[in-house]
């Protein structure tokens, strides 16, 4: 069958749908619907930004699942147990969380039940809630990413450990991955010496979540720890951790719960274990499990010859060898200036350094009113005008990236001559100064009070403690590590602690040491997060080097004519198997290439798309340059105190039709509200009863007790309890009385009115709300829902499918509630979680 394209065994598609709301919501329980006839394994993924928001696509290739950090919720494979959240426990989506999209990705091992004009149907519940969940679930994974497994070798170990230093967490399941020679991968947690196991599994059955250890927990000053066992037997060749079907991984998933007001939804440890600590691993660890053959994973991805999966994306996207989708870029992939942006001017000096927050605005630094000129330093490097004083106008501006409006602005009367910019994971600003010497940590918050201050005041040095002219910093993701380019006067790279402690440094690379050529201006860095590499821009020599950022082992050299000598910054993006941004510049001996924008293949070192600006304009001195997650590039021109917008309007270079996913809209609909009188004179409150099968509270809402009403909303059911009581309680002697005599009327209804009142609201009363599985995704639905994942709507539109086959899912809502808490499976593990923990003191 061919959908767009051929469709084939081992065919990995996704498809994705939109967080319904963008207040924090809750992820209570998961139902696959599939047939292990077709899928072969499913996976749920959470992240900001899919690869595509309006079409299914063959996530098995280049693409993957998200262009940002995917989380992974959910995992179901034939012949394994479905997982199921414990009661109380949620992932928390939505609102402030990292989850605004749900990713869905099936794998079809084998297609040939196709053949017979079959259908899939396969797809996924999610059961959503607004109710604040008192413990939140996380993931915790342990990943090896030095590993080094010897051909022929009958046994090589992955140990992995790291001391937990947060709050309790309660591991309640656990997934392991490998490629094919994993054998069997084990997880631990170590206290006091005591090695207790969390789970243990081989990588060759189905990879789904499986039980954990019962009644487990993790807390501060324990080690987590894991190890796989691989084989080498068979293999010619070393084979090493990476992502593709002659590479490994060796990977422990643990998915946990916490405190809801401790929680942190990810937590990952890459750190190699100790010998010493790995010689008291239970023997169970190193002992292979059995599969049998009806059980092993067959057509698995990984085998040779089959496309690589992005089943591991989550697993920090490791190395992604080229393959034919990257070829589309040199056709259809081509960025233009958006000549309309910014909207108004910004009111900038120099512009010497770009940067991305977290929600990928953009951050610009500037020097304002000053200028780097030929009278700025002397030959040794030293500041010649500080008489100028600090840069009075804020250097550091925060900028909407769509419209170009300035957010906030920060950096004032701090800098001489700013240089460098980056971000780390908490939205700090690192920045260099290259009249001052010094590289600074600032927050974010507009505080201009430095964090981290490296180096001397302009001093210029080439110790450990000093810098001369420092261009830029890079800042690892994970360990927080900090490199430093240093810089116009020395010719190294600096590795700090996030303290800012010394660690190491280097110099350029050469894969033969005897024609190695030193740095000439070392003058911008980027980190490799999927690769674990830092690049840099060598400004004069022209090149681009990247190193193995732990070590500073050279990895690869790319130099083009293109340059014509000058490379001045660089950055990267993680899609389409890495592509590397870079500006070329003009050279102390006159210009040798035009000034262009590049977009370069990081595995071929091909040059992909250059760019420049529009309407025979050219730039300046481009001075750095940054791309959003959304493909948007942002060049800052240092000539022109500019920056100028590069986009392409075929972000999605291939369209298919969309299929696999079915979206209902909600119509706005209010709580139903029934109020009655009971003989305890207590207000009960039926709540309305909807399900939504993507997103729906399935859950029981606990009773609220003392639960108020508006005050309008008072008033009236007061009138309408008292007309209804009038009615029925009043003597026909009373009635003629009344009609008799209008005052008498107007006095005994002020009479009734306060004894009604006092009886209904007085101490005693107590307003509750039913037990229901009521509440929808903002109790009073409110909003849009998503429908149904339903990738069988879009086979059985195609030909050669039709509708006989799989049963259709229902999509629909309905208004009958059904209690999934009493719901039953033999082969469900049930799980409670115990009263709230007490974690580490904090002072306030």
């Amino acid at each position: 069958m061919c959908i767009g394209r051929c469709m084939y065994s081992d065919t990995y598609l996704c498809v994705a749908v939109p967080v319904p709301t963008t207040r924090d919501a809750y992820i209570v329980d998961f139902e696959p619907h599939a047939s292990m006839d077709t899928a072969h394994h499913m996976l749920l993924y959470g992240c900001r930004t899919p690869v595509s928001t309006t079409n299914y696509w063959d996530c098995g290739s280049v693409k993957g699942t998200c262009e940002d950090e995917a989380s992974i919720m959910y995992a179901w494979a034939r012949n394994a147990p479905p997982t199921r959240l414990p009661p109380d426990v949620g992932f928390k989506v939505g609102g402030k969380s990292r989850i605004t999209y749900f990713v869905l990705q099936i794998h079809y091992g084998d297609v040939h039940a196709f053949s017979d004009h079959h259908r899939d149907c396969s797809g996924l519940t999610l059961r959503m809630t607004s109710k604040p969940q008192p413990f939140i679930a996380g993931m915790y994974l342990m990943m090896s990413v030095t590993t080094v497994i010897p051909p022929g070798n009958k046994v090589t170990n992955a140990d992995v450990a790291c001391t937990y230093n947060s709050y309790p967490i309660y591991p309640f399941a656990f997934r392991t991955h490998t490629h094919k020679l994993g054998q069997v991968v084990s997880g631990y947690r170590i206290r006091d010496g005591k090695w207790t196991l969390i789970g243990r599994q081989t990588p060759q059955l189905p990879q789904a979540f499986y039980p954990a250890t019962k009644g487990i927990n993790v807390k501060y000053g324990d080690t987590l720890a894991a190890r796989c066992v691989f084989t080498g037997e068979g293999r010619t060749t070393k084979t090493y951790i990476g992502g593709t079907s002659d590479d490994e991984m060796c990977n422990f998933y643990m998915m946990y719960y916490m405190e809801s007001r401790h929680a942190a939804p990810f937590q990952e440890c890459m750190e190699d274990g100790s010998k010493e600590l790995f010689q008291n691993i239970p023997p169970e660890a190193n002992v292979p499990i059995t599969v049998p053959p009806e059980m092993m994973m067959h057509n698995m991805m990984h085998s040779a010859g089959a496309p690589s999966t992005p089943e591991h994306q989550d697993d920090m996207a490791l190395l992604q060898p080229k393959r034919e989708e990257e070829e589309v870029l040199d056709q259809e992939y081509h960025l233009e200036e958006v000549t309309d942006w910014p909207e108004s001017p910004l009111q900038l000096g120099q512009v010497s350094g770009l940067a991305l927050d977290s929600d990928d605005n953009l951050v610009i630094f500037h020097r304002g009113d000053h200028q780097w000129g030929v009278n700025s330093f002397d030959n040794s490097g030293k500041y010649q005008q500080q008489s100028l004083g600090p840069i009075q106008q804020s250097t550091i501006l925060v900028v909407d990236p769509v419209k170009g409006s300035v957010l906030k602005a920060s950096g004032r009367n701090m800098f001489y001559l700013p240089h460098g910019i980056t971000t780390d994971k908490d939205n700090n600003y690192w920045v260099t100064d290259v009249a001052l010497h010094q590289v600074f940590k600032l927050s974010s918050d507009g505080r201009d009070k430095p964090l981290v201050v490296l180096g001397e005041a302009f001093e210029p040095g080439s110790d450990k403690e000093h810098f001369c002219k420092p261009t830029d910093v890079a800042v690892d993701p994970v360990t927080g590590n900090v490199y430093v380019s240093d810089g116009y006067c020395n010719a190294r790279i600096l590795k700090f602690s996030p303290e800012g402690k010394y660690l190491s440094h280097w110099g350029a690379g050469s894969s033969d040491r005897r024609r190695r050529v030193q740095f000439r201006i070392p003058h911008s860095l980027v980190f490799l997060p999927d690769r674990r590499e830092l690049c840099v821009a060598d400004r004069e020599n022209g090149r681009i080097q990247c190193f193995v950022a732990e070590s500073g082992e050279f990895v690869k050299e790319i130099k083009k004519q293109e340059f014509g000598g000058e490379v001045f910054a660089i950055s990267y993006a993680p899609v389409h198997g890495g592509l590397i941004y870079a500006v070329n510049g003009e050279s102390a001996y006159g210009r040798s290439a035009p000034l262009k924008g590049f977009v370069i293949n990081y595995s071929t070192k091909e040059i992909l798309d250059d760019f420049s600006p529009e309407n025979a304009q050219e730039f300046g001195m481009p001075h750095d340059i940054v791309v959003t997650k959304d493909g948007r590039v942002f060049v800052g021109d240092a000539a022109t105190d500019s920056v100028l917008k590069f986009s392409s309007d075929k972000a999605e270079h291939r369209s298919v039709k969309k299929g696999g996913i079915e979206v209902q809209e909600i119509e706005e609909t209010e709580t139903i509200i029934q109020t009655r009188l009971k003989p305890q004179h207590r207000v009960e409150v039926a709540v309305a009863k909807v399900q939504i099968p993507v997103a729906t509270q399935q859950k029981t809402a606990e009773p609220v007790q003392e639960q108020p009403q508006k005050p309008q909303q008072q008033e009236d059911d007061k009138e309408k309890t008292l007309a209804k009581q009038s009615a029925q309680g009043v003597s026909p002697a009373v009635i003629t009385t009344l009609l008799l005599i209008p005052l008498v009327v107007v006095i005994s209804i002020g009479v009734l009115i306060r004894y009604r009142k006092n009886r209904m609201y007085g101490d005693g009363c107590e307003v509750k709300l039913e037990q229901t599985s009521s509440g929808g995704i903002l109790g009073k639905l409110r909003g849009k829902a998503a429908g149904g994942l339903n990738l069988g709507n879009f086979f059985a539109t195609h030909k050669g499918y039709t509708r006989q086959g799989f049963d259709r899912l229902s999509t629909e809502g309905s208004d009958q509630e059904k209690d999934d808490d009493n719901d039953t499976d033999s082969e469900n593990e049930e799980y409670s979680a115990p009263p709230p923990p007490v974690g580490p003191s904090s002072s306030s």
